[in-house]
């Protein structure tokens, strides 16, 4: 009984998949699945991933290859530090992403489905630690250093490219603003982050807000707060609603 139910949901599934995308899709996911599956550490799995590749166009294309392996996808051209990184399930590592540590630098975390797109820095120096929590995804361009202090980002946060964000206290100097003894970035869960936003040393961004694009965040952002500005100040609250 047991295996005819497994059996049918699989004809399910294969019926579904064949109505969506065709024959060519299901031999296109059915290869991408198998390469994806051989993926391991080393050159070995930047070898199996390349192939994973062929009939996955970039970028955006791509991202469903992170569930066919718990290691996740790690793009070819990736660079990355893995003595610093630790990384969840089904993490996705886009094209030119790079993750590095410098000597006195921290660890950085990835929690569960974690998405780091094309040319996203994450980087950790002078005591810094980077931690990213599980379904979080950071679009293309984005820039996070951690110096002398915690970058510590929530869940299911989304973030739009070329964003910066920089927890090192002579940041918040070049602004104008007073040097702060405490030097973290906390960005709490479901936070939403418009493009281009600049996020400085010692804030923290209430669970729920949403930050405007091009906006420089130099101050606490309360839960839940829309905000926008050069600083930025919040400008209406969301409905619960929403949230």
């Amino acid at each position: 009984m047991i295996k005819s139910l497994a059996w049918q949901r699989l004809w399910n599934r294969f019926w579904q998949t064949k109505q969506s995308v065709g024959i060519k899709g299901i031999c296109s996911t059915a290869w991408a699945f198998f390469w994806m599956r051989c993926a391991r550490w080393g050159y070995s799995e930047r070898f199996a991933t390349w192939i994973a590749t062929w009939f996955a166009p970039p970028y955006k294309k791509r991202r469903p290859l992170a569930k066919y392996n718990a290691r996740g996808y790690i793009a070819p051209s990736a660079n990355l530090d893995r003595s610093s990184l630790q990384r969840g399930a089904n993490v996705f590592l886009g094209e030119r992403v790079s993750i590095s540590q410098e000597p006195t630098g921290g660890s950085i975390k990835l929690g569960d489905r974690v998405h780091l797109h094309n040319d996203t820095v994450l980087h950790t120096k002078d005591g810094g630690k980077l931690v990213i929590g599980k379904d979080t995804h950071i679009q293309p361009g984005c820039q996070l250093v951690a110096s002398q202090g915690t970058i510590n980002i929530g869940s299911r946060v989304q973030i739009a490219p070329n964003c910066s964000l920089n927890s090192h206290p002579d940041h918040q100097q070049s602004y104008q603003l007073k040097s702060l003894a405490i030097s973290d970035i906390n960005i709490k869960d479901d936070v939403w982050i418009g493009h281009g936003v600049t996020v400085l040393a010692g804030v923290t961004i209430g669970a729920g807000a949403v930050i405007g694009s091009g906006s420089v965040v130099t101050q606490d952002i309360p839960a839940g707060a829309i905000a926008i500005g050069m600083p930025a100040r919040s400008v209406k609250m969301r409905t619960s609603s929403h949230i």
